[in-house]
């Protein structure tokens, strides 16, 4: 597609976005209209050209170009442009970066209004009042498990509040992107159970307090429960983190709380969440999706031709749901995400079976124990092997590419490929890595290229793109800062669609984007551009929209580095009226609100 989308010249009445004729003026100015815009409400249906008024922070007025009267006190022409529900995010770690980014940035750039938080298992509260040390014990978790910067977490957050509502007032008023957020199951067991949540069992009266707290965050506005049994999830210590020792029927136990609350759900993660579900584990999720009565959706789904039975697989949990009273939903993203590797910090490939034993060692021991034969064999059959799941994806070491490097004897291999650099130098492609590592002190960035890349692939995508409980997201923006930039999937996704693969129409894209998310969290009035709907909205150029090639930058508390890209076609964001983008720029303006259960959400039950 070459530019808008083709619009309907006169919309039939009676839809709840369509545009209406000869509406009479108002008594009371509208606070911004938009004019003459290729409207693309969120619901699916054709696009259609129309002015919008915006008054209050809601849509007061869709009518056809030239027939909303009411004045207003600012307004644009839009011709040319596609105007868009706000882009809603299910899957973020924005938990912390919101107190010293309340822009959520990049997320917001690419059009993001609204982003859903404290997943996994891992929230910043509550946090026990009497046991300060029990903030140091989190942000060191967060650093390890979601690559958070440790100095950020210090220097950017003040932990101040004790229980989940405390934290969620600390953020109210302050940020300019609509929030809602689970509570972190791990954060539920340290609280109660002190040092003992890892390794240990509650006992009745701690299962009853963890129970009390969980009711306390839902009742000041948490979405639900979030947990995770994954097994690439450590503490700073390294050892399980706290949710991993539950047994189901704490698990069990605490999906029933949440189904006493309106407007809650279930965020769960397996270690067959990465690769294949067992059987244990599909259990696992039906029964605590059909225990509480509400949709669990789970983080994310890998889509590749190569292994054709992984996507039937990761649904059964989804038809056995289903017969079982409940919901579950797979989440999965419509790019390929940039993500870059490293021997010398922790990454994806310390996940690998039996790598970390040799990536955690000091960097001279680990140069050593790298450079020998025997155990980079080892380490490649451990690579390759059935155990390795989908890290398997990452085992073919010739096709990365060189990033930044820091030694005179790299110099000159930053973009090219390790398999060409190793045929020159006669040495095996795994090899010849780890020399180019070891020259820099391991600080030698890695890019490696998708092995997923491929029609088949991108087919197989598209098909499942429409199953009824696959939905788009995934993309932990606010996590793994430095390691991986998956939050701008939404502009990446828009511009493939209008001018790349165009595997999905742009009004059934923008509805993946937001009327889904919406509807799975039951959002009150979001999600859909309609008269009364919150004015959260993006206009955008369908020529240009796109999003920049990710780059590092030090631009974290502390120095941190962070993995960015910019917005490309992105002409403004409003979140609940307010504009808080222009062309690819904060404004200032912080009108986001946090999103509350019950308040906020409805309750969208499975039974």
């Amino acid at each position: 597609m070459n530019g808008p989308p083709a619009v309907r010249p006169r919309p039939r009445p009676g839809g709840s976005g369509t545009p209406r004729q000869g509406r009479r003026s108002l008594s009371v100015m509208l606070d911004h209209l938009i004019k003459g815009a290729t409207v693309v409400d969120g619901t699916g249906a054709p696009a259609y050209v129309a002015d919008i008024g915006i008054r209050d922070g809601r849509i007061v007025v869709i009518g056809e170009p030239g027939t909303v009267t009411e004045p207003a006190r600012t307004d644009e022409d839009a011709t040319g442009l596609v105007l868009s529900p706000g882009f809603i995010d299910p899957h973020t770690h924005y938990d912390a970066q919101l107190f010293w980014d309340p822009y959520a940035t990049p997320s917001m750039n690419h059009g993001v209004t609204t982003v859903a938080g404290g997943n996994c298992g891992f929230t910043l509260a509550p946090l026990h009042p009497d046991r300060p040390e029990d903030a140091d014990y989190t942000r060191r978790m967060m650093s390890k498990v979601e690559g958070m910067a440790l100095a950020a977490l210090e220097e950017g957050v003040d932990w101040s509040w004790s229980t989940f509502g405390e934290y969620l007032d600390a953020l109210e008023g302050r940020i300019a992107v609509n929030a809602g957020f689970m509570v972190g199951h791990c954060a539920l067991r340290r609280y109660v159970m002190g040092e003992d949540a890892v390794g240990g069992q509650p006992t009745e009266r701690q299962m009853r307090r963890m129970l009390e707290l969980l009711h306390d965050a839902m009742e000041a506005g948490a979405w639900g429960l979030s947990t995770t049994q994954s097994s690439t999830h450590s503490d700073g210590s390294g050892a399980p983190v706290a949710s991993r020792h539950a047994r189901p029927a704490e698990l069990l136990a605490l999906s029933r709380a949440v189904g006493e609350h309106e407007g809650t759900q279930l965020e769960a993660i397996v270690a067959g969440c990465l690769d294949q579900f067992s059987d244990e584990e599909i259990d696992l999720f039906v029964e605590m999706s059909a225990a509480a009565g509400r949709p669990l959706n789970w983080n994310v789904l890998t889509i590749d031709a190569s292994v054709p039975e992984r996507v039937p697989r990761q649904l059964t949990p989804s038809e056995r749901a289903r017969a079982a009273g409940g919901r579950i939903v797979a989440l999965t993203m419509p790019i390929l995400t940039p993500m870059n590797m490293s021997l010398g910090t922790f990454c994806a490939l310390n996940l690998v079976p039996g790598w970390g034993e040799v990536l955690g060692l000091p960097v001279p021991e680990r140069i050593a124990k790298l450079r020998d034969p025997q155990v980079r064999a080892e380490m490649l059959r451990r690579a390759d092997s059935r155990e390795a799941g989908v890290f398997r994806r990452l085992a073919n070491f010739g096709r990365y590419v060189i990033g930044d490097t820091y030694s005179k004897e790299n110099e000159g291999l930053s973009g090219r490929v390790v398999n060409d650099i190793a045929a020159e130098r006669g040495l095996d492609a795994f090899h010849c890595l780890v020399e180019i590592c070891a020259n820099d002190d391991l600080r030698t960035v890695l890019w490696p290229m998708p092995t997923d890349n491929d029609p088949a692939s991108w087919a197989l995508r598209a098909e499942t793109w429409r199953h009824e409980d696959v939905m788009l997201g995934g993309s932990d923006a606010g996590a793994h800062l430095d390691r991986m930039c998956g939050a701008p999937y939404t502009t990446r996704f828009l511009g493939d669609c209008l001018r790349g693969r165009k595997l999905v129409p742009l009004e059934q894209a923008v509805r993946m984007l937001t009327d889904d998310p919406a509807r799975l969290f039951g959002l009150r009035g979001r999600g859909r551009i309609a008269e009364g709907f919150h004015a959260d909205l993006v206009l955008f150029d369908p020529e240009r929209i796109e999003a920049g090639p990710a780059t590092l930058v030090h631009d974290l508390p502390g120095n941190s580095p962070r993995l960015d890209a910019r917005a490309v076609g992105i002409v403004s964001v409003r979140v609940n009226g307010v504009e808080t983008i222009r062309d690819d720029r904060v404004t200032g303006a912080t009108p986001g609100t946090v999103l509350r259960s019950g308040r906020d959400t409805r309750t969208v039950s499975t039974r």
